[in-house]
């Protein structure tokens, strides 16, 4: 259905904004050609590569074909605001343009200012989605924190979406800036990559070069399942990577101990792997050891904080990558969507994400970002 919904999308902004230019027929026809492949991004993906999650082409066309559908969807939405607008304004003043003999605005100063001022943004914003992402740091308040492990460094590094807009160059810089933290541990908490292990080989190469204190962590996101989890995990290990699927794993930082669990994530299930289960990712579990949970959605915060974890680090949501977006990502994630809440006693931290999928490669008000957290007592 996503498909269908943009197919009309499309048809109402060519009727809507191209169709009525005062340009001729033949720019018109052009016009409506040259945002076709752009606002029908997804379907072409799905068509000549088999799913809309990865397609594999060069970097010039996945930048092109991301900025034409953000810019397209941004077209949609000052649109169909315009039009309202535009309605409430003719209902408002019909009476005293009738009376005057006024005719109705054409329309055109609108169309054609909201043509570049969707493009506009549309760029900007996919410059924004596609810079190496700044460190954002955060004091993590955690309660029972044993004494050694004050101050103990820790980073997050979420939804990197490795991919042909995502390549080799823009990892070793995250690389670079992960390891000039000189964390305790690196943790990441999913969505690694955007297609085959063959297609990202050496994309996520850089990712043998992550160096932490206590070694780096991860979990698989939906899209690692989108693309052979089973074939990922064993290349991520390769490259250094401690994979957790409903399994933990115990730190010792001198004499203290953090228990890490990791969990599958909701559509391992669809794809012929065990879902989600936290108490099997506890089991054996130190009793007095905080719990740091990696769990790739928010989704379940709840329920996780009940089960004693102390700390959840999630991502999935990429912040909503376009400011206000509240109401439409947040109730699908039960209304965690950016940074920081406390949630009964867990502190729950949903990270922007270091990367984004290259389907929707838009950022505007919400930041990328690599995440340092440093652990403290809660007083």
């Amino acid at each position: 259905m996503f498909h269908v919904y943009c197919a009309i999308a499309y048809l109402f902004i060519v009727a809507r904004v191209i169709a009525p230019l005062p340009i001729r027929g033949r720019w018109r026809v052009l016009a409506a050609a040259a945002l076709l492949p752009g606002a029908l991004y997804q379907f072409w993906s799905r068509v000549f590569f088999g799913n809309m999650w990865g397609p594999e082409v060069p970097f010039p066309v996945a930048a092109l074909l991301g900025w034409t559908f953000c810019s397209f969807v941004l077209l949609l939405v000052f649109t169909i605001i315009g039009e309202v607008l535009s309605m409430l304004y003719w209902l408002l003043t019909r009476r005293s343009a009738a009376r005057r003999g006024a005719s109705p605005p054409s329309g055109t100063a609108r169309r054609l200012t909201t043509l570049a001022l969707a493009f506009g943004l549309g760029g900007f914003g996919f410059i924004q989605a596609t810079r190496l992402p700044e460190v954002h740091r955060v004091d993590l308040a955690v309660k029972n924190l044993p004494a050694e492990l004050e101050g103990f460094k820790m980073v997050q590094l979420s939804d990197l979406h490795i991919s042909k807009l995502f390549q080799q160059d823009w990892v070793q810089g995250v690389v670079e800036r992960t390891n000039a933290i000189d964390a305790d541990l690196i943790v990441v908490t999913g969505d690694f990559i955007d297609g085959s292990v063959e297609a990202r080989r050496e994309d996520v190469a850089p990712l043998a070069q992550l160096k932490a204190r206590h070694g780096v962590i991860g979990i698989p996101g939906n899209h690692e399942y989108y693309f052979d989890y089973g074939a990922w995990k064993s290349r991520f290990e390769e490259l250094g990577v401690r994979m957790l699927t409903n399994q933990h794993a115990v730190v010792r930082h001198g004499n203290a101990q953090l228990t890490v669990a990791g969990i599958a994530d909701a559509v391992a299930a669809r794809y012929g792997y065990e879902g989600p289960d936290l108490p099997k990712a506890l089991e054996g579990a130190p009793a007095d050891a905080p719990i740091v949970l990696l769990a790739h959605r928010p989704a379940g915060a709840a329920g996780h904080a009940q089960a004693g974890v102390a700390v959840q680090l999630s991502g999935h949501t990429h912040g909503g990558m376009v400011i206000g977006m509240e109401p439409v990502f947040g109730p699908p994630n039960e209304g965690y969507l950016t940074r920081g809440y406390r949630v009964g006693d867990m502190q729950l931290y949903v990270s922007n994400g270091t990367g984004l999928w290259m389907g929707f490669p838009i950022r505007l008000g919400i930041p990328s970002e690599i995440t340092e957290f440093v652990l403290t007592r809660a007083k």
